[in-house]
């Protein structure tokens, strides 16, 4: 059975959600909401306007109101953090167009069932059936592909959700049969005044309470839950349940909240990799303030240390490289120190390397010059090696000449023999002025000048 959390609340429309094995449901009175429901699930939105903090996608004139009240829209996607109103959008779409609504959750459905769902709807076509798919990126490739025939006669009218970036998670084929919108989390002001409604609402929300709280109160609290509203309503209703009625909510109401409090951090998913993404930029943008916060966020929800550690060693050579040459064995030692201690000491090393690396002066450089060096290699014949520097080792080498004319580089000033060492000339490493590369950059322009001096001599 779905959870009491998903619950179908349209309950005044002819169309059914379905039971444990996709079968309709008939829907119960609104003034029937079962008050053992969680307070989130009881203060669905009933309509499309009613859903908050999505404007964007639901502001009267916008594509997505237009195709629902001229009940024009096909199958659509709705991509976006937890508890941001992707299931609300679904029901509040079903409720307006009265077609059959017909819910299922990935994670609890298969193949038999999903065949067994569109068949029925392939035998109803009058129906006009809704089929919403949570968690759609649940679904395997020959799942998603079973739902592509359905959808493209219009048998059935697909609205999935997901946490996922659709890109990677939903097949092609039904992507671009599919209008996709994304979803923001919500703001703390967007989630305050739902609980503002679901302190005073008798009917759904815990108006019988008679609890009170100020803005300032909800606001935290929805800053706490981080954009997701379900959460802060479950939390609003823990919280309003543990005091007595017509109490009002104050602020250390809501330290036990934010004590056992956990962040949202999906590791190996979407939050994995924008959080790292941020981690990078900011260590690479010269913000250790930023890069110690990510680095903290990801530590907080369970990230592998050894993830972090890799990736600043790799930063050590694609953004700080010669403009602190200490930058690379620090990271290094750093990945050892996180392998030898583990955590929670580790965290310190992770921190010491994190600060080294942001405040570290940045050079790009060995990243360009080794792209340079693969362009050269594509867009050209390969250089063959100067007969000068051929290894010589062996009868057959010396008899072809292998190393005749090699000068060895120690017998001249500074090192700087003059010798061309590409039959061709490239130019491939263009130093940068930062850091210790300054230096770099006076000294190779000190030894083209004697190399000059030699090759006209």
């Amino acid at each position: 059975m779905p959870s009491s959390e998903q619950s179908d609340l349209f309950s005044d429309e002819p169309s059914a959600a379905p039971n444990g094995n996709g079968s309709p449901r008939p829907r119960a009175g609104h003034a029937t909401v079962p008050a053992s429901q969680p307070l989130a699930a009881r203060m669905r939105p009933r309509r499309l306007a009613e859903v908050v903090g999505q404007e964007h996608i639901t502001r009267e004139g916008s594509l997505l109101p237009r195709l629902v009240a001229q009940d024009r829209f096909g199958s659509l996607i709705f991509y976006g953090p937890p508890g941001c109103g992707k299931t609300s959008l679904a029901e509040s779409i079903a409720a307006e167009s009265g077609g059959r609504f017909v819910r299922i959750n990935a994670v609890m459905s298969n193949v038999a069932e999903l065949r067994q769902l569109l068949a029925a709807a392939r035998a109803n076509p009058a129906a006009r059936t809704i089929l919403f798919i949570d968690e759609l990126h649940r679904f395997n490739k020959s799942q998603q592909d079973l739902l592509l025939p359905d959808v493209e006669e219009g048998n059935v009218r697909l609205i999935g959700a997901t946490t996922h970036n659709p890109g990677f998670y939903v097949n092609a084929p039904l992507l671009s049969r599919s209008h996709l919108f994304r979803l923001e989390p919500l703001s703390p002001a967007a989630i305050a005044g739902v609980m503002q409604r679901a302190l005073a609402d008798d009917e759904r929300g815990l108006g019988k309470r008679r609890c009170t709280a100020q803005e300032d109160i909800l606001l935290d609290l929805g800053a706490l839950c981080e954009g997701d509203l379900r959460r802060a309503l479950n939390a609003l209703e823990v919280i309003v349940f543990g005091l007595d009625e017509g109490t009002a909510i104050t602020a250390a109401d809501l330290e036990v909240f934010a004590r056992e409090r956990r962040i949202r951090y999906d590791a190996d998913e979407d939050e994995h990799y924008d959080t790292i993404s941020a981690f990078i930029k900011s260590c690479r943008g010269c913000d250790p303030d930023a890069a110690m916060y990510w680095l903290a966020k990801m530590l907080a929800g369970g990230e592998d240390p050894r993830f972090v550690a890799r990736r600043l060693v790799i930063l050590a050579s694609e953004d700080v490289g010669l403009a602190d040459p200490m930058a690379l064995p620090l990271a290094v030692a750093a990945q050892q120190a996180v392998d030898f201690i583990g955590l929670p000491e580790a965290e310190l090393t992770l921190a010491h390397a994190t600060l080294y690396i942001a405040t570290a002066p940045k050079s790009n450089s060995a990243t360009l010059a080794l792209a340079a060096a693969h362009a050269a290699l594509k867009r050209g014949p390969v250089q063959p090696v100067p007969l000068s520097l051929r290894d010589k080792s062996g009868k057959a080498n010396k008899a072809a000449g292998h190393g005749q004319g090699y000068r060895y580089a120690h017998d001249y000033p500074e090192a700087i023999s003059g010798q061309a060492f590409l039959e061709k000339p490239l130019t491939l490493y263009t130093p940068k002025r930062n850091g210790w590369e300054a230096k770099i950059a006076d000294r190779l322009a000190h030894w083209a000048e004697l190399k000059s001096q030699l090759r006209t001599h």
